[in-house]
Order: structure tokens, then C-alpha cells, then sequence
């Protein structure tokens, strides 16, 4: 498979044939930096470890150079940063056994700098190459600039693929803004409370960035225990973690849905469901 970047790569934990690891994805991954699958794609990955049956697989889409550095990493230059962090996405697809880990090495700043046409026919040939069932990628309520500059053209490449290679579901996740806000009819939620220290070890492995001051991992630790406790306030906690997700599906399947007016639909329904509650209880009359 030839990707748009030269320094683009395919890693196989088990060192199956390239194709054969990618043919066998049956829960796919696409994030755009270093350790965002492992904070918001979680339930597919425990879904898929030591199945023999399911698969996950991941895409990390920028090249990791613009990451942040302190401490140890103060003095690295973006070239060694680029290592570090596919050196860690790797460690993180070998742990998880990942069916296959691909890294497409894109700037950030490229992305950002306009609708990246290449980045579309890269997402086009992995789908080709995986036909997952599941999709888990960004949520476009995300906040981060970089995130929305993945999802879109994952959404673009999904609508210029043939109807019976559309995956069942396709979930955008939480990493920069939680999806708590929505109504929970809305929200598409994941109990990802097994194998609670593989979780933990996985988003650990990302020493280059939490090592700085910014803990992820406990942050995303903590914010999926928050949705297990306040899910519901009149019943025992159902699951000790949980994640939420938006569901992206119809926005694959639809081409003349816009993205904008579906998300602020969602958030009209959230101020509806704030309305009405304190309707329900202001004076009358």
C-alpha cells in the first residue's frame, strides 16, 4: 500500500503479512495524534484483545513534531520528537495487540492550512484495505483544530466508498470536550470497566507528554469514572468506566447531511432538555 507521505507507516505487532493484518480489522481506530486512540478508542480496543475473531487496528495521521516537550524531552527537536512518539504509538499497538498499527506522518500545520485532499485518498485505500465494522475516530464537537481537520476528510472518504463497504457504526469519541452534554438518548455509551490495568497501561505509555505535566491518563481515567457515576442519579453505578460517543453513522452514509447542522441539532435538543427541566419547576402565573 503506497501512502501520499513517503515516511508513512504499516507496524504489525505479530508480524503477520501486512495485508493479511489489515484484511482481518474488524474495529478500526483513527486518531490524529500519538495516544489519542488509546483515550477515546478503548472500547474497541478491549473489545478486540485475545478475540479470535475481532481486530483492532489503528491510524495516527500527524507526525507527532509539533508535540509539546519539557523535562527530559526539553531539548529534542521535532525530528527526534517524531520518533519518540511513533516509537511509543508502536509500544502501545504491542501491548494492545493490535492488528495493525498505521502511522501516516501528516504535519499538523498541513492539515490545518486547508481541506488536505491526499489525507482523503489515504483514508479511502485503508477502508479499501480493512472494511471495518467499527469505526472510532473524533467527535466534531471536539475542540481541538487538528482533530476536526482528521475527522472531516475521514467523513469525505467515507462517503466516496462504495455503499456495501460503509462500516455498521461509526462513533465520534471524547478527548477534547466530553460528550456529557448530550441527552443520554443521544449518547452512544461503552462500558470499558474490564481489564481496568490494561487501559491504564496503555495510556501510560506516552511518557514523552505526561511526563511534562499534562496527566492524560488520569485525566481520561477519571473522566470516564465521572460518566459511570453520574449517568444516572437514581441507580447504583451499572459499570465502574464509561465512555460516551457521538453517533457519526448516519453522517458516513448520508452525503447530503451537513456536519455543522447535525451537531447543532444535537445541541438544540440539549438546550431544549435544559429548558423544559427548568420550566418544569419555575413559577407560573
Amino acid at each position: 500500500m503506497k501512502f501520499n507521505k513517503q515516511t508513512a507507516e504499516i507496524y504489525v505487532p505479530d508480524n503477520a503479512p501486512t495485508a493479511d493484518a489489515l484484511a482481518r480489522t474488524t474495529h478500526l481506530g483513527i486518531g490524529a495524534h500519538q495516544d489519542d486512540l488509546e483515550f477515546m478508542a478503548l472500547h474497541g480496543i478491549l473489545e478486540c484483545f485475545q478475540s479470535a475473531d475481532k481486530w483492532f487496528s489503528g491510524v495516527v495521521v500527524t507526525d507527532g513534531r509539533g508535540s509539546s516537550r519539557t523535562g527530559l524531552y526539553a531539548d529534542y527537536s521535532d525530528d527526534q520528537m517524531c520518533q519518540v512518539r511513533r516509537a511509543e504509538q508502536r509500544k502501545a499497538a504491542h501491548v494492545g495487540e493490535y492488528g495493525a498499527m498505521v502511522s501516516l506522518d501528516y504535519p499538523s500545520t498541513e492539515l490545518k492550512s486547508g481541506f488536505p485532499r491526499p489525507l482523503v485518498e489515504d483514508f479511502k485505500s485503508i477502508l479499501s484495505a480493512t472494511c471495518p465494522r467499527f469505526i472510532y475516530t473524533h467527535n466534531p464537537a471536539d475542540k481541538h483544530d487538528t482533530h476536526l481537520a482528521v475527522l472531516i476528510p475521514l467523513i469525505e472518504a467515507l462517503r466516496e466508498m462504495p455503499p456495501g463497504d460503509l462500516p455498521e457504526a461509526v462513533y465520534g469519541c471524547e478527548v477534547w470536550r466530553n460528550l456529557d452534554w448530550m441527552r443520554d438518548e443521544d449518547k452512544t455509551i461503552f462500558d470499558v470497566s474490564h481489564r481496568e490495568s490494561l487501559s491504564l497501561s496503555l495510556m501510560g505509555v506516552f511518557d514523552s507528554q505526561i511526563s511534562g505535566g499534562k496527566r492524560y491518563d488520569l485525566a481520561t481515567y477519571g473522566r470516564m469514572k465521572a460518566n459511570a457515576t453520574y449517568l444516572a442519579s437514581h441507580h447504583s453505578d451499572k459499570a465502574g468506566l464509561m465512555s460516551y460517543a457521538m453517533n457519526l453513522t448516519p453522517l458516513a452514509h448520508d452525503p447530503s447531511l451537513d456536519v455543522a447542522a447535525y451537531v447543532d441539532g444535537l445541541i438544540q435538543k440539549f438546550a431544549c432538555d435544559v429548558s423544559d427541566r427548568i420550566n418544569k419547576y419555575s413559577k407560573k402565573g
